[in-house]
């Protein structure tokens, strides 16, 4: 059995090393973009037949836990390309002892830490709800919710493991397999609990958790196939160097996503003022931008075991090569769908909560927001590859950066000086100032993997 697992990995090295570039891209990323455009769905699932209640305080609440799925999330990438960026990398040195180890400490460390949020989310509540951003008039909906979602912590958080772990390993399909599967059925509990059932928002998080479960088995199941790496407590090391290792490669996903989450609590803080129709038309906004932007960065985590396995057999070349092809393609991409993203604005926001207050907010915070999507195409790039290669400060500061170092104060400043139009310009302005300091961290990071490959091939002509 260990024979057939190690000739289909060793297979497997051979396809990520030798398949051109681009083709190797494309191929990976399918599975990916399939798997973000579902994802994403099922994200907005919740904030489309939630809004069918015909209440801006309902739609408000999904928004505001929003923040909290995000810690959740957050958590989960941490763990999840922490152990996965060090994966693709010792299985690039074909080092399959370290790669299954770790992958076991990642999992089951990520399953440690959501029963730690959903027990301590239990206990403080109503706390936690205000904290989030909450109204007074929201907080009944928001108890609602935000009680079931924190009860599917620990499968949430694993189960991002387990697909990050995956796709790290080349094995995209798997992943997608059982993110999708669990999407589509959100899809179709979504309905049947909030109205058939009649429980109403809190039936829109039991979907989730659900759906959340399911794609966690599929998950799981999909370890055991492929020559992909087996998930066994006996492999668990609870030994620093591998926590080491999870922090480097996790701390910039860790630093993205949580402060994502305190992004989207000061946002509902800074819409308050506004009433809840600012926050529910905020909250839309997020949902719609992160399906816009979702296939790109389905497009980058096909480049990333690309480029861990590559940049671990000293392919240098090759990761530049991918680097800059994903650059060009999603860039394209992203000005398409700005174009279409402005040009309907209106009719998106009200597709989720057609009140005229909220479409009003919606359709400005949205065009603005159009305006600058295109930047992302290099600062999600060069972020994917400094955080898959093991440059831990240049990641983790472009991570900051977008929702944290330019958005957290521009959102107060902006909301202060111009008032809901500054509210609704903020991402814009954060995404202008993150590209200003992505562009020659990331310049210095290609200069010197050039460095890499003149060693590289000295080296191997002194041989």
């Amino acid at each position: 059995m260990n024979d057939r697992i190690d000739e289909k990995q060793q297979q497997k090295f051979h396809q990520m090393t030798e398949i051109p570039v681009s083709r190797l891209i494309c191929r990976l990323a399918l599975p990916c973009i399939v798997s973000m455009l579902v994802t994403s769905f099922y994200n907005m699932a919740d904030t489309f037949f939630v809004g069918m209640l015909k209440s801006n305080s309902a739609t408000g609440a999904v928004g505001v836990v929003f923040s909290l799925m995000a810690i959740i999330q957050a958590v989960g990438f941490f763990f999840g390309h922490g152990s996965g960026n060090f994966i693709s990398r010792e299985l690039g040195k074909q080092n399959y002892e370290g790669a299954s180890s770790m992958a076991a400490t990642g999992f089951f460390s990520a399953m440690a830490a959501g029963a730690l949020i959903c027990g301590l989310g239990q206990l403080f509540l109503e706390p936690l709800a205000m904290f989030l951003g909450s109204t007074e008039t929201i907080l009944p909906y928001t108890k609602a919710y935000l009680r079931v979602i924190l009860l599917g912590a620990p499968w949430m958080t694993s189960s991002l493991v387990l697909n990050n772990q995956l796709r790290f390993q080349g094995s995209a399909s798997y992943a997608m397999v059982g993110i999708a599967s669990g999407a589509v059925l959100n899809i179709a509990l979504d309905p049947l609990l909030i109205f058939t059932f009649g429980l109403g928002v809190a039936g829109a998080a039991w979907a989730t958790i659900v759906s959340q479960f399911v794609s966690f088995c599929l998950l799981l199941a999909g370890c055991a196939g492929g020559g992909n790496l087996h998930i066994h407590i006996s492999r668990v090391q609870l030994k620093p160097a591998y926590y080491v290792q999870i922090v480097r490669g996790g701390l910039p996903s860790l630093a993205r996503q949580g402060l994502a989450s305190v992004a989207a609590i000061c946002l509902n803080r800074a819409a308050g003022p506004y009433g809840d129709a600012a926050i529910a038309a905020m909250g839309v906004v997020q949902r719609i931008m992160m399906f816009g932007g979702s296939a790109m960065i389905g497009f980058g985590q096909g480049f990333q075991p690309v480029c861990g396995f590559n940049y671990g057999a000293r392919l240098y070349h090759r990761v530049k090569e991918g680097f800059w092809f994903c650059v060009k393609t999603s860039t394209g991409f992203l000005l398409a769908v700005s174009a279409l993203g402005f040009a309907f604005a209106p009719w998106l926001i009200a597709l989720f909560r057609d009140d005229p207050e909220v479409v009003a907010i919606g359709t400005a915070a949205l065009r603005f927001q159009c305006v600058t999507l295109c930047l992302s195409g290099w600062t999600v790039m060069s972020n994917m590859m400094l955080q898959t290669i093991g440059k831990t400060a240049g990641a983790t500061f472009l991570a900051m950066s977008r929702q944290g170092v330019f958005f957290i104060p521009l959102v107060y400043v902006l909301s202060h000086s111009l008032g809901l139009l500054g509210v609704e310009t903020t991402q814009s302005a954060a995404d202008v100032l993150t590209v200003l300091c992505a562009v020659p961290i990331q310049l210095r990071a290609l200069r010197e993997l050039d460095t890499l490959e003149r060693a590289a091939r000295a080296g191997e002509a002194e041989h």
